[in-house]
């Protein structure tokens, strides 16, 4: 991938690794010109995930405002919670991350343990396109996003998968979060052929590019539409392997003010676990998706 340079200071850097690239020279606490906007899109469409570093001026409006040049927000899960009522009525598209528990309440999700790989809210219709994630504070040790590539992961998948997963479909659960939390209002049922969630192709285009990727969601109760459960436990089991080696991963280093956007239609995500006595506090937007798109659709 080429440096992107322009005569506005906007540097582009790709990672190296199989996606991920760092964007200098720009203040996210300031409006962005059109030109700075069109070069960060491109920039996103190349390498999946941008990483801005040491943005520590932004506000919650700041992060709002950035996060809209890439569409219309969706407001924070239901079941998210959130730094009380104020803050949730105040600004209603902001999801806390955190571990940090106040007058006996956290005042986020997913707290200190693991998030398993996923792609974020696939349960929905329409999943979100993309997420930006703000580190406001960050524990000394571990904590680390790591991201893959699906459309690698699609591309190097051998013909006789490609060929056996080409027309599949899977349901994908709305019940528990990438922590293992279940979500107010949902059972935990053991058998995957009653999973609850949005059923989407396996292979999805992406709207932009118009390239496949594997779409898998999140591995836990997963279930393939149509095999008997036996079959659809082994092919995904397959195709998680497969999907999640480390020649397809980048991994987020988290600094105080990193700010992290990344496309959620060609991409999944998981994060270390870390003390659960020292502090973490990351806000997240999510920007509206679409429909999700076979080849034969799009």
């Amino acid at each position: 991938m080429q440096v992107i340079e322009q005569k506005n200071a906007v540097h582009v850097q790709p990672s190296g690794a199989a996606l991920g690239a760092d964007v200098a020279g720009v203040d996210l606490s300031q409006d962005l010109s059109e030109t700075e906007q069109e070069i960060i899109k491109q920039a996103w469409a190349d390498n999946l995930v941008l990483r801005f570093r040491r943005q520590p001026k932004l506000e919650v409006e700041d992060l709002v405002r950035f996060s809209r040049y890439f569409g219309d927000l969706d407001k924070a899960p239901p079941a998210s919670t959130q730094m009380g009522e104020d803050f949730a009525w105040q600004h209603p598209e902001i999801t806390v991350i955190s571990n940090v528990v106040a007058n006996g309440k956290p005042i986020g999700d997913l707290g200190s343990s693991e998030a398993v790989w996923h792609s974020d809210m696939t349960y929905n219709p329409k999943p979100p396109k993309g997420s930006a994630l703000y580190a406001i504070e960050i524990p000394p040790a571990g904590g680390n996003t790591q991201f893959a590539n699906m459309y690698l992961a699609y591309e190097t998948l051998p013909d006789r998968l490609k060929s056996r997963i080409a027309d599949l479909r899977c349901v994908h659960d709305a019940s528990r979060n990438s922590a293992g939390g279940l979500r107010k209002g949902y059972v935990d049922n053991t058998d995957p052929r009653e999973t609850v969630g949005a059923t989407h192709p396996m292979v999805r285009v992406h709207p932009v590019t118009g390239k496949k990727c594997l779409f898998l969601g999140r591995r836990r109760k997963a279930y393939i539409v149509g095999l008997e459960l036996e079959d659809s436990e082994a092919l995904l089991n397959e195709l998680w392997q497969h999907a999640c080696q480390d020649s397809f991963v980048w991994t987020q280093e988290w600094q105080l003010g990193d700010l992290v956007l990344w496309d959620n239609r060609c991409t999944m995500h998981r994060r270390d676990a870390f003390d659960p006595n020292t502090r973490r506090l990351l806000y997240r937007t999510q920007v509206t998706g679409e429909e999700v798109l076979a080849a034969a659709e799009a």
